[in-house]
């Protein structure tokens, strides 16, 4: 089973595989680097992009999310609002402080290569990170980022023994590998299919965690709509896309005179369409969204849950750990027996 703290993820916009994963691919090669050699010790940096990462990279801000994890930002905890002030220095003086300990010189447009014609033979979406240190050696590694945040390196790659790219859970007390397997686990235990995830998540992780995990996730999915209704203008990325999920909210808000009616199925379905929209303008926009299980499909659940909150009476906090829990085990079926890909 693939665990929820995989499957959902708290990150940035707009994409899992070309800027989550590769902001992972910056803190994952500091974390190398500091293993065998002081921080101190790199005197420059070199990023190299290839295949869909370098033709597409530009709109997706794959470049100045390497950037980021090399200021020492993750996905999970950067501050999307302040990401312009975060590039300031490597942009307008040309310096990147590596972890926030280290400056070294940086020119962007001398040491970001895209190479777009060049396909790494494991994955399209793949980087190389080299750090020249002082003395006159480097290291460096190359990572491919294969979907919904998740990142091997190449050394992962090579391996036939291992399935890196379905992270995985073992040992559980109640495993499967299909839906039928599920169910019959459910059937024999007497378990609802949110009680027997939680039973499995349980076996690594304490309650109080895995709880404490879910209501971020919830969190973050509610301060992402209320980001995206409140937001306005033109999306980044070169193409003049206006945003409308603000407008569409300041309509539906004059439309109702009194509180949302319970039987008011077809305001309920705009309400739910702008739930959605605000979340992929938001992810647009590279702001903080919970990849679920793409940054593609990130408005989904968000929408299905908020219509939860807003029009079911039944709305608790237990029922939103008990959905996601639920839509754990789909996803887990889905990653494991056929694609992620969501959007």
């Amino acid at each position: 089973m693939i665990s929820v703290f995989d499957l959902f993820k708290i990150g940035i916009g707009p994409s899992s595989s070309h800027t989550v994963g590769p902001m992972i691919a910056a803190n994952l090669f500091l974390a190398s680097v500091s293993k065998m050699a002081s921080i101190d010790n790199i005197s420059s940096v070199e990023i190299e992009l290839y295949g869909s990462l370098a033709a597409t990279g530009k709109g997706h801000a794959t470049d100045t999310a390497i950037l980021l994890g090399l200021l020492g930002h993750t996905p999970s905890t950067i501050d999307t609002r302040l990401t312009d002030h975060y590039l300031s220095a490597i942009l307008d003086e040309l310096k990147l402080n590596l972890l926030g300990v280290h400056t070294v010189g940086f020119d962007a447009q001398r040491d970001i290569h895209w190479y777009d014609d060049t396909v790494l033979p494991y994955h399209p979406n793949a980087l190389t990170l080299r750090a020249h240190l002082t003395g006159g050696n480097h290291f460096q590694q190359t990572y491919y980022s294969i979907g919904g945040g998740f990142v091997i390196n190449d050394e992962d790659a090579t391996n036939p023994d291992e399935d890196h790219a379905s992270p995985t859970i073992d040992d559980i007390p109640y495993p499967f590998n299909n839906a039928a397997e599920l169910l019959e686990q459910c059937n024999q235990h007497q378990l609802s299919v949110s009680e027997l995830v939680l039973a499995n998540e349980c076996h690594y992780r304490s309650l109080d965690e895995i709880y404490a995990y879910l209501d971020d996730i919830w969190n973050v999915m509610q301060r992402c709509v209320e980001q995206g209704c409140q937001n306005s203008g033109i999306l980044p990325g070169g193409l003049q896309v206006k945003r409308r999920a603000q407008a569409l909210y300041l309509q539906l808000c004059a439309e109702k005179n009194q509180p949302i009616s319970q039987s008011d199925k077809l305001a309920a379905m705009d309400w739910v369409d702008l739930y959605a929209l605000a979340v992929n303008e938001e992810n647009a926009n590279g702001g903080n969204v919970v990849t679920a299980p793409t940054n593609g499909a990130a408005g989904i659940i968000p929408a299905v849950m908020h219509y939860y909150r807003d029009f079911l009476q039944s709305y608790n906090q237990d029922g939103v750990r008990k959905f996601l829990l639920n839509a754990t085990a789909i996803g887990s079926l889905i990653k494991q027996n056929a694609s992620i890909s969501g959007a």
